[in-house]
């Protein structure tokens, strides 16, 4: 009878420790989840990288380009030139033409002889009448000394005679003050012509004296 006893208390404990060795490899494969999922955020970390990195890059462009810009306007300021030229009226009778004084600004010398130009459609002087004030400088060229100009007149800019030669030679005054204008070609609408208000012939091209 106490073997009986004996052998299902023995019988009992083997069950237990043996049960017990079973549930180890349940309690060991928990971490897989946490290991798979340290892996999954791997991805995200390096995609935050990358756009982190992306997005520094359009703000260096940027600088780039304001940087380049400062650049050209400070170039553009610096190399501004005055000069005072010699630029010719008439009185407001016609009778004269009359030299007077003005300080120009430009940056090369296309830019030079449209302000001379411009000089010559304005006066500061009320005794002093501008004779191309209604006449438009359409387009201005040099090349090799030789100096083309086209422009449009209308009908409210033609003078009579004596006004006609003193806008020529207003204009031709005003531009033969520069050394390197060897020439002067007048056109109208793009067309060489005979007489500029058809009073007096006009030369093609007109030559300095």
């Amino acid at each position: 009878m106490n073997k009986k006893i004996w052998c299902a208390a023995l019988l009992s404990m083997v069950v237990v420790v043996g049960t017990g060795c079973g549930q180890k490899p349940d309690t060991s494969a928990e971490p897989a989840p946490t290991e798979q999922g340290s892996t999954s955020n791997t991805p995200d970390d390096s995609t935050n990288t990358a756009n982190a990195a992306g997005s520094e890059q359009p703000s260096n462009t940027v600088n780039t380009t304001n940087n380049g810009t400062t650049t050209t306007t400070v170039e553009t300021s610096t190399t501004e030139k005055k000069q005072k030229i010699d630029v010719y009226y008439t009185d407001p009778q016609e009778l004269e033409l009359k030299k007077s004084q003005q300080e120009i600004k430009f940056s090369d010398d296309i830019h030079k002889y449209k302000e001379a130009y411009k000089a010559l459609q304005n006066s500061l002087d009320k005794e002093l009448i501008p004779l191309w004030s209604k006449i438009e400088l359409k387009s201005l060229d040099i090349k090799n000394g030789a100096l083309t100009m086209d422009i449009h007149m209308p009908d409210e800019a033609r003078l009579g005679s004596g006004g006609e030669q003193y806008a020529l030679d207003a204009l031709s005054n005003t531009m033969f003050q520069f050394d390197e204008v060897k020439s002067l070609e007048l056109l109208v609408d793009g067309k060489k012509v005979e007489s500029l208000m058809g009073h007096v012939d006009l030369e093609h091209p007109m030559v300095r004296r």
